[in-house]
């Protein structure tokens, strides 16, 4: 196989224009272009660290055909209509790869999601900004595509050693995703449209012969000595399967005290819980970009921070999550009663704002294990949002403050226009989070401000809580087999089991649950 490695540097107005960027990579190559059978374009990111932003590009030029894992690969999914059963409790991003990687190995997948198809879930999430009614069921966090279909879209992982991103990737293209996300260093694709990709690949499942039924919370679980033979949904029916995946996400707060109450083990673990902070795009973009305006081809600009803090002998790192450049604010509670923040982006990041997640982490130590065993953390959770929530009025509106007015410990006079649609209420936000959070909190935004001059200012404001993080619970399963470590034929997944942090991550772990699924079903995996 004959093939050129290049490596090459283009400004943003090449490296953005997919016709200009075809041509100068082919005329980088120095070879006789009727000898190029193909350019793979590898890999492109934004090299902002100099006075002049620049784009990095690898290409690799085929002088024959090229490997067909390089070709972008159409995945075909066989009739199994009448294939035995995995269930699979959660339509997020774990349960759907799971499902398509169940019919793949010949397997019929049955998604019991208890909210509602990805169109009809538009409804409660505009009363949810408009009226501020939460349906428990229905919600940013809960329904078809699970929290990530309203969300950025954000596509990268340090998970890579769990799995084949490249092929998640891929088969999100096969679903409509532009196929820029195969080629971009930080893809995403944008909660507008998300929606239609989750629509999609609901469409292969249920082509192929499988299931995906909406409205079907999860009420109790069948088990058999010692074995999960199916589950009971809460309109009393029951569904029957060789094993069950659980893909139920972070906040599916009901399940972990089933599971509880059941006898079944859990184990609280470490989290993190915040803010949100939301700036003007155009101050995070002369401040990364070093530029006044972006011009039309560089995309809004994102960060990442981090910074340890000590209060009372107690080390804790407070760090961005999440950030949405060109973003929105958006509630995701899932009760009445609680007030609970989270960020997105539309595909083009064209919000006026930016916002990110600033959270400090919380460790074992700092819950109170002793009187809520494996439970301790979500009732750390719940706490402090039912706190926010009674302090701004007990309706979605979300407490806030200027930036360094929290640091300084001033009340905001007036707050600054916001994405937040339900809207804010001002307040001392050191008065919503214990001494410890708060404190952490303040040295976080300060330490903030000296690694990115003009971060730390009054022209940003905090919005609360960000509680949201990440699963407080661990459900523990075998590493070998990924069955739970107590009950056969289990198969805890995803982020609401503690083993994924984003969409990618947990839809990787969603086809390694299946492929297990699959083995104790007795399929043979090459």
């Amino acid at each position: 196989m004959r093939k050129k490695e290049l490596d090459l540097v283009f400004t943003p107005e090449v490296a953005f224009d997919a016709a200009l960027l075809e041509h100068e990579i082919l005329k980088s190559a120095r070879v006789n272009p009727d000898d190029i059978k193909y350019v793979h374009r590898v890999k492109r990111s934004i090299d902002a660290r100099g006075r002049q932003v620049l784009v990095r590009v690898r290409a690799d030029i085929y002088l024959d055909t090229p490997p067909a894992d390089v070709i972008s690969p159409t995945y075909t999914y066989p009739d199994v209509s009448k294939a035995k059963q995995i269930i699979i409790v959660g339509a997020g991003p774990a349960g759907l790869f799971a499902a398509l990687r169940c019919i793949e190995l010949g397997l019929k997948p049955v998604v019991l999601e208890r909210g509602k198809d990805v169109r009809s879930r538009r409804r409660d999430l505009a009363a949810i900004n408009k009226e501020h009614k939460v349906n428990p069921d229905s919600n940013y966090c809960f329904g078809e595509g699970g929290a990530g279909t309203y969300s950025d879209g954000k596509l990268y992982t340090r998970s890579k050693k769990r799995g084949d991103l490249q092929r998640i990737l891929q088969i999100l293209v096969q679903h409509g995703a532009t196929p820029d996300i195969l080629f971009d260093a930080h893809p995403h694709i944008g909660t507008n449209k998300l929606p239609k990709i989750i629509e999609a690949i609901r469409e292969t499942v249920r082509e192929a012969g499988g299931e995906v039924h909406f409205d079907k919370r999860v009420s109790d679980f069948i088990l058999e000595d010692e074995e999960m033979r199916g589950v009971v949904s809460a309109d009393g029916q029951t569904y029957l399967g060789e094993s069950v995946i659980l893909a139920t996400g972070h906040s599916a707060r009901d399940i972990f005290e089933l599971l509880h109450e059941k006898g079944i083990t859990i184990e609280a673990k470490p989290f993190a819980m915040g803010v949100r902070v939301e700036h003007q795009q155009s101050l995070i973009d002369s401040i990364q970009y070093k530029c006044e305006d972006r011009g039309p081809y560089l995309p809004a600009s994102s960060y990442a921070l981090v910074h340890q803090t000590h209060y009372k002998g107690r080390q804790r790192g407070i760090f961005s999550f999440c950030m949405c450049p060109g973003g929105f604010i958006v509630p995701s509670a899932t009760a009445p009663g609680e007030v609970v923040v989270n960020g997105m982006s539309p595909s083009r990041r064209d919000s006026r704002f930016s916002n990110s997640g600033i959270v400090v982490a919380i460790e074992l130590e700092d819950m109170e294990l002793e009187k809520y065993g494996p439970l301790a953390g979500l009732r750390m959770q719940q706490a402090l949002e039912q706190k926010a929530c009674e302090m701004a009025g007990n309706t979605q509106a979300a407490p806030a403050q200027l930036l360094k007015d929290f640091t300084e410990r001033r009340v905001s006079k007036q707050l600054l226009d916001t994405s937040y649609q339900p809207g804010l209420v001002s307040m001392d936000m050191n008065e919503v989070f214990s001494e410890d959070m708060a404190y952490r909190l303040r040295e976080g935004f300060k330490a903030f401000g000296s690694k990115m001059r003009g971060y730390l200012t009054n022209e940003a404001q905090i919005v609360g809580v960000e509680s949201r993080t990440s699963s407080p619970v661990r459900i523990p399963r075998d590493r070998d087999t990924l069955e739970h470590t107590q009950i056969k034929r289990f198969y805890p997944c995803g982020e609401g089991a503690g083993y994924a942090g984003g969409i990618v991550s947990a839809a990787m772990d969603g086809e390694r649950c299946a492929e297990m699924a699959a083995v104790k079903a007795g399929v043979s995996i090459r």
